[in-house]
């Protein structure tokens, strides 16, 4: 196998917390193409035949084992739209790390676009962490439009960690859900736009089996003059609890627009939405600053415990 070079051994690092070629089980694309792949004992990884992208199957009852399956772009003008299928066997309890990480030092777009399939077994247990991150030294823009669709039986259980975490130009987030009998799917997103980027998420989830339940969370940052547009619908199907938050703050000439919604379509769905949006508070900024930071070391202080 060939070495990774150092611009990818750093984007491998932002978004995956590796500094080589995992362990274990593990699928690595980059440039648009497959760099290498392994399966585990109880992890297989397949290439698609029919398009880009992997299917990975993880066999009922496999526990405290995870599998990585990053992609990273180091060339300009690159654009790619892959197809990744995860089947979870009833009762497994395993830790998926994605991500992708662009380095754009040209002057054309580079996009990576994924959706990513989840089929989460009877009783299952599913930790899903992905980060995003961009950088380069050129004018190309760095695109990443990621559409995630989960579906969770009987008893099985998600939780997404997802983060932008900087130098994304323009983003649109998509996750669509179905729970069935006592599924339950918690979502943490973190973005941080700046400069002029955009970024667009939406979040659809139906709560269609009984005493299901979904807690979807969004926080994030908008500095100079970015914009933001959060969406989402919790739909209660059936006897179900589900919980939509965004919190942001908003900074510069920035602005951010939240849309969150709920539908009730049985007498014992039970729904809650909150949005806040605002500007760091001052008392805040006094406080830190006082202990002997400067503004704009109070301000990151403020954004990052936010963010965490």
């Amino acid at each position: 196998m060939a070495e990774l070079d150092k611009i990818q051994r750093s984007l491998l690092e932002q978004v995956a917390d590796i500094h080589e070629v995992p362990q274990g089980a593990y699928s690595l694309r980059i440039n648009g193409q497959l760099f290498g792949k392994n399966s585990s004992e109880h992890i297989k990884i397949e290439k698609k035949s029919d398009k880009p992208g992997i299917d990975i199957y993880i066999e009922a009852g496999t526990k405290n084992e995870s599998v990585h399956i990053p992609v990273l772009l180091s060339q300009t003008g690159l654009r790619e739209l892959v197809y990744n299928d995860f089947h979870i066997g009833e009762g497994a309890d395993i830790t998926i790390v994605a991500g992708c990480g662009i380095h754009n030092s040209g002057s054309q777009e580079s996009e990576h676009s994924g959706i990513h399939a989840f089929y989460v077994g009877k009783n299952a247990r599913v930790k899903y962490i992905e980060k995003h991150y961009g950088d380069g030294d050129g004018n190309g823009k760095n695109i990443m439009n990621p559409t995630t669709v989960v579906n969770i039986e009987e008893g099985g259980y998600m939780e997404m960690e997802t983060a932008q975490i900087k130098g994304v130009d323009s983003t649109n987030r998509t996750t669509t859900a179905r729970l069935a009998d006592r599924a339950t799917l918690i979502i943490h997103e973190k973005i941080m736009t700046h400069g002029t980027q955009f970024a667009e998420t939406h979040f659809e989830v139906d709560l269609d089996g009984v005493d299901c339940g979904t807690h979807v969370v969004s926080r994030s940052v908008a500095k100079d003059d970015s914009k933001q547009l959060y969406c989402s619908n919790v739909r209660g199907n059936n006897r179900c609890s589900g919980h939509t938050e965004c919190d942001a703050i908003i900074m510069d000439n920035a602005s951010v627009s939240a849309i969150p919604e709920i539908s009730a379509n049985h007498v014992d769905a039970s729904l809650i939405h909150e949005a806040a949006i605002g500007k760091i508070a001052g008392e805040q900024l006094i406080k830190l600053m006082t202990l002997g930071l400067t503004e704009k070391e109070a301000e990151e202080e403020i954004i990052n415990g936010f963010l965490k």
